[in-house]
C-alpha cells in the first residue's frame, strides 16, 4: 500500500532528493512545502498518512509545527526529519506527539522500514540516538521535570493504554480483556481526558516514553 507523506522541509535539494527516493519505494510525497506556515494549511487540506517534519526551519521551527498540528487535531503521525541530535530536541518532540525522531543520515531502506513501522502504530527513534533517550527517561520511565498524570488511571486505564501502545484496536482489546467494545472505548475516553490528549495515537506515545509496554514485548 503506497503511502500518502507531506514533507516539510526547508532545503529545496533536500526535499527533492528525498521525494525521489520515496517514490521508488511505493511512498508518494503528496506535497513539499518549504516553510511551516504553509505545511500547517496543506496537512489541513491534503490529510497525508504521515508528515516529515524538520526541525530547523526560518518561519516556525520543527516542533512550532508540530504543536499546531496537534493543537488542529490532526491525528495522523507526524516524524521529525532533521539532523540534530540534541536530547532536549528528542525530548521535547516526542512530549508534543511526534511518533518518531529520525535522522537525515539514515539510510533510504530504513527511513521507509521505519516509516512503515510508525503508520502501523509505533514510536521509532533513531538508533544513534536510544542511548540519548535512556540517559533522559528517569528510572520510572517519565521524562524528567514531568508531572505524571499516569498517576490518576484506574489499574484497568493502565492496561488498556498499555494495549493500545501496542497498536491494538478496541475491538482486539475487548476480547483480550474479555469486556465489551463500548467498555473499552468509554475507558479510551477517560484516557485521553486524563492524559490531556486528543488521539490514541498521542496517548500511546505518551505510554511507550513512559514504558509502559505490555510485559508481552519482553518475553
Amino acid at each position: 500500500m503506497s503511502l500518502r507523506v507531506l514533507l516539510i522541509d526547508d532545503h529545496t535539494l533536500f526535499r527533492v532528493g528525498l521525494e525521489g527516493l520515496l517514490a521508488h519505494r511505493n511512498i508518494d510525497v503528496i506535497a513539499s512545502i518549504g516553510e511551516g506556515r504553509e505545511g500547517l494549511q496543506r496537512a489541513e487540506d491534503l490529510k497525508p498518512d504521515i508528515v516529515l517534519l524538520d526541525m530547523r526551519m526560518p518561519d516556525i521551527n520543527g516542533i512550532g509545527v508540530l504543536k499546531k498540528l496537534r493543537d488542529t487535531g490532526f491525528q495522523n503521525p507526524i516524524v521529525m526529519l532533521t539532523t540534530s541530535t540534541d536530547e532536549r530536541d528528542l525530548v521535547e518532540s516526542l512530549r508534543n506527539g511526534a511518533q518518531g525522531y529520525l535522522l537525515k543520515d539514515m539510510e533510504p531502506d530504513a527511513l521507509v522500514l521505519a516509516l512503515r513501522d510508525i503508520v502501523s502504530g509505533k514510536t521509532v527513534v533513531a538508533p544513534d540516538l536510544a542511548p540519548v533517550l535512556a540517559k533522559v527517561v528517569q528510572g520510572d520511565g517519565t521524562l524528567p521535570d514531568e508531572a505524571s498524570p499516569f498517576d490518576e488511571l484506574t489499574p484497568r486505564e493502565g492496561e488498556i493504554l498499555s494495549l493500545l501502545a501496542e497498536g491494538q484496536s478496541n475491538k482486539v482489546i475487548a476480547r483480550n480483556l474479555g469486556i465489551s467494545d463500548g467498555t473499552v472505548k468509554l475507558h479510551v475516553k477517560a484516557i485521553l481526558r486524563k492524559l490531556g490528549v486528543h488521539s490514541r495515537v498521542e496517548a500511546a506515545v505518551m505510554a511507550v516514553e513512559r514504558g509502559q509496554r505490555s510485559s508481552r514485548d519482553s518475553t
